[in-house]
């Protein structure tokens, strides 16, 4: 690391110091277990909304992945464009460090300091890549919640830059780091169930909205700043019984839902479980080479890919999208069924999710079970460990963390792709090498998208 130089060795006897006690001290702002400020990294928070902590959005749930990282390092300035999130959010910090964090409403403020190491990244998905590029730039570390990008070209450019820099990103998809898809992983490496043809990707639809009305940006908001990248138009809000912001709008929670800050289900769960699908597939360095919109439908009308509304969500509500690779290997991605994946192979099948790994070559594992470094082989040849520690060993090791650009870039990029094809509704054909639409000069126009006068993305 450029400042902590942190020692492994310290960082993992500090960590499980830590890890054994539950309450915090407020000596020097540090949790239990740790000797010397020398040895933490200095952590600053990006977007601090509920994927954060639901408590920085005036909530009272537990959910939040930003009381993770105190245990590994010093979580020294919080950012977000809502100042009544950054005023929480500093809140939190002081009583997790015991001491009050630096609060700034502009994320360059962090990007220019020599002395932060890792930024945490938690805003909505059109800032990410523009943010985690500056950092990796600016010498830091990076946890990007997911998913990485807003589009393909983003990707490419996040793959480059960190090539370039050497400096470590892992991406927030914590399912990269549970044991249940692992096992489901290790079960098909093992060749229990034959060799793998078809993968089925159940995420579940996107939801519709009223008519959302033109309303003064929120005093607490700076607006501007929050849109960045993203075309400049009105702010939308309508109060009512939805979600946890209680209302419909184009900002916060809700903007999931348009296009224009995010991919839809198709990007919001799909880089979950297509990403678990590509890691099993073995095509983390590789695409499709088609992508067939069976069956899409929009809440809004499309002209030419792009939605003729801007007063309602945008974003696809029922899909079924084929995706085939160069072998044979077919993946689909639908809205329906029980969330998961399903995995189909030519001796058996599984299917795995949160909650349960099922199927016949599971319960064959009671007589015949596998390996015993199975599962580690699958995580990267690591002992098995929480995702968040995983970032931070590999941030000690100068090693790729389990969730690294390069692969969630490729799983990702069959997501985007779903989500071109939705929009123009066709099929398309795909140069997983080159990266390129071929033959339909309309649908490679959306591999990319131009950003506002100002927030550009410079490499």
């Amino acid at each position: 690391m450029p400042h902590t130089r942190l020692n492994r060795r310290r960082f993992l006897q500090h960590a499980s110091a830590w890890a054994g006690i539950a309450v915090w001290t407020g000596l020097a702002g540090r949790a239990s277990g740790f000797e010397s400020a020398n040895e933490r990294p200095r952590i600053a928070a990006v977007g601090t909304g509920s994927r954060w902590d639901h408590r920085a959005t005036g909530l009272n749930g537990t959910y939040g992945s930003g009381k993770q990282f105190p245990k590994y390092g010093d979580v020294v300035a919080v950012c977000d464009a809502d100042a009544d999130r950054r005023e929480r959010a500093a809140g939190l910090v002081k009583q997790w460090n015991g001491a009050a964090p630096d609060s700034v409403a502009d994320y360059r403020a962090i990007i220019d300091r020599d002395d932060i190491d890792i930024v945490h990244i938690s805003t909505p998905d059109h800032w990410h890549a523009k943010i985690a590029i500056e950092a990796m730039l600016s010498g830091k570390d990076v946890y990007c919640e997911k998913p990485m990008t807003l589009t393909i070209d983003e990707g490419r450019q996040m793959c480059d830059v960190c090539r370039r820099t050497g400096q470590i990103v892992q991406v927030g998809t914590q399912q990269r780091s549970d044991e249940k898809f692992l096992k489901a992983i290790a079960i098909i490496r093992d060749g229990r169930i034959g060799k793998l043809k078809q993968v089925t990707c159940s995420i579940g639809g996107g939801p519709t909205s009223p008519e959302i009305p033109a309303v003064d940006a929120p005093k607490q908001l700076d607006w501007n700043q929050w849109l960045g990248p993203a075309p400049e138009v009105a702010y939308r809000s309508l109060a009512g019984p939805n979600g946890e912001t209680q209302s419909w709008s184009r900002s916060h929670y809700e903007f999931r839902w348009w296009y224009e800050y995010s991919g839809g289900k198709l990007t919001d769960w799909g880089a979950h479980h297509v990403d678990i699908a590509t890691w099993a597939m073995d095509k983390t360095d590789t695409g499709p080479i088609s992508i067939d919109p069976v069956m899409v439908k929009h809440p809004v009308p499309f002209k030419d890919g792009y939605p003729t509304a801007d007063n309602q969500y945008n974003t696809a509500t029922e899909f079924l999208i084929n995706a085939a690779y160069a072998d044979g290997m077919q993946l689909t991605i639908r809205h329906d069924l029980d969330n998961g994946i399903l995995f189909e192979g030519t001796e058996g099948r599984i299917f795995i999710n949160r909650g349960r790994l099922a199927g016949k070559p599971v319960e064959e594992l009671a007589t015949n079970p596998l390996p015993d470094d199975a599962l580690e082989q699958v995580y990267k040849g690591r002992p098995l460990t929480d995702h968040f520690r995983n970032f931070f060993e590999a941030v000690a090791d100068r090693k790729q963390p389990v969730s690294d650009v390069f692969s969630h870039h490729s799983g990702l990029t069959t997501c985007h792709l779903a989500g071109i094809v939705a929009r123009l509704g066709r099929k398309i054909a795909w140069d997983p090498q080159a990266e390129q639409v071929l033959n339909d000069k309309q649908a490679q126009s959306l591999v990319s998208r131009d950003k506002r006068h100002g927030f550009e993305i410079e490499t």
